[in-house]
């Protein structure tokens, strides 16, 4: 095992196959279970899964400094392959010198079709490509959840929509990324410029602005059967950048608003299409009932998935490699009993500049809640995008009995670390 340049381990070969002697009744098979890309955070965690359902695990990355922090956890349990993932053809190629690959999975957005696509060609166990596509269309979903009568509107046309307030938006956006709220026509066509220079993953469109308290559904669903994992909550900056400060999980509703919840989630996932594997819904709480944010067909990003596991008490990313292998996940049958409640907030410094370090790491060992400390960024990075989550540098998680507990443990922590930056050099003049 070697390191890369950053220091995380790098695994450079399998585990080793073995063979049944004649006459013994055979064992589950080893099968490579292929990463595309991957969230954040998480990979340590589906390495478990993998290794303890008999697998080897391979992840395909353009960038494996994004897992830096991941990796340096993972030991063995991750095979890592260079290779660009924004190059469907290379991915194939790569995909098709691995022994045995049996499943492929793909958690985030920006490789949600690729990855459909590749599983296709591949002939593993995937989601339908044309499915996906609809998925990663906000303005197709939303048509959709209209005609169903899941939200009070179908997408606008940004150039002349004039129910304001509304918001404008990548319908092929992540991460609050490319999304701006007008509350006026001159706000909307200020917007419109702006969207004008801002290069799009999908293309411009508008809905409605939909006020309340933001909340996203954990969901796993398999064969249009979903069951509704927990609630998570969202502290958001002031308008209109709308930042995602903090989140904490399961949130507490009343048993019949939850049973509520449960229901209207299974219908906006068969709405939108979506019949397999992990959902991340964030909906808008308003005073009319919910209203749909954005459908994404994965787990949650940041540490959803680590709130997930720590709340329900089990790795839930044995669910997502089961599903990656065309079988019935066992969460959707329920699972052990209730965990602790978690909550994470998001660390932004007050300006733009180069990351020199964070002031304050040394005091979380005191401070109640196990509170642990999950680096986003690394010094020497430039920190430019305030207004999204581009700007977070790390994030602190702590525990408690209850979401709402957990929650203010982890802004008293958070509130004690400070992320340091610098003025970046000014570049060199040639004389």
């Amino acid at each position: 095992m070697g390191r890369d340049r950053l220091g995380a381990p790098v695994v450079r070969t399998g585990r080793a196959r073995t063979t049944t002697p004649p006459g013994l009744p055979e064992g589950p098979r080893t099968v490579t279970v292929v990463l595309l890309e991957a969230l954040t955070f998480g990979l340590g965690r589906i390495a478990d899964a993998a290794r303890d359902a008999g697998h080897d695990l391979v992840l395909l990355t353009g960038d494996r400094s994004t897992y830096t922090h991941e990796l340096a956890r993972c030991g063995d349990g991750v095979r890592v392959v260079d290779v660009d993932t924004t190059d469907v053809t290379a991915c194939e190629k790569a995909l098709r010198d691995l022994p045995d690959v049996a499943a492929l999975i793909s958690s985030t957005d920006t490789w949600a079709i690729p990855g459909a696509e590749l599983a296709h060609r591949l002939g593993v166990p995937g989601p339908s490509p044309d499915a996906v596509r609809v998925l990663r269309d906000k303005a197709a979903v939303r048509a959709r959840l209209h005609e169903r009568g899941l939200s009070r509107s179908g997408p606008l046309d940004p150039t002349t929509a004039a129910d304001f307030p509304l918001v404008l938006k990548d319908s092929a956006g992540t991460s609050s990324r490319a999304v701006w709220l007008a509350r006026t026509s001159a706000e909307r066509d200020a917007a419109l410029r702006e969207a004008a220079g801002t290069a799009l993953k999908g293309r411009l469109v508008a809905e409605p602005y939909f006020e309340g308290p933001l909340y996203s559904a954990e969901t796993i669903t398999w064969r249009g059967e979903t069951r509704l994992l927990g609630v998570l909550s969202r502290v958001l900056s002031p308008e209109p950048a709308h930042r995602e400060e903090a989140s904490a999980f399961p949130v507490a509703f009343p048993a019949d608003d939850l049973a509520a919840l449960d229901g209207w989630i299974g219908r906006v996932l068969d709405a939108a299409g979506h019949e397999r594997g992990f959902a991340h819904t964030e909906f808008v709480l308003t005073t009319t009932g919910p209203e749909v944010v954005e459908v994404n067909a994965r787990i949650g990003g940041a540490l959803v998935g680590e709130a997930l596991c720590r709340a329900l008490g089990t790795n839930v990313y044995d669910s997502m490699v089961q599903v990656a292998l065309g079988a019935r996940p066992d969460l959707l049958d329920g699972g052990p009993g209730r965990g602790a409640a978690t909550a994470f907030v998001a660390l932004y410094p007050r300006a733009a500049g180069v990351l020199a370090g964070w002031d304050g790491l040394d005091r979380l060992a005191d401070l109640p809640g196990d509170v642990e400390w999950y680096p986003t960024a690394s010094p020497g990075d430039l920190i430019e995008h305030l207004a999204d989550q581009r700007s977070c540098t790390g994030i602190v998680l702590a525990g408690g009995p209850t979401a709402e507990l957990a929650l203010h443990r982890a802004q008293a922590a958070a509130g004690r670390v400070v992320p340091v930056v610098r003025a970046p050099r000014p570049s060199a003049v040639p004389a």
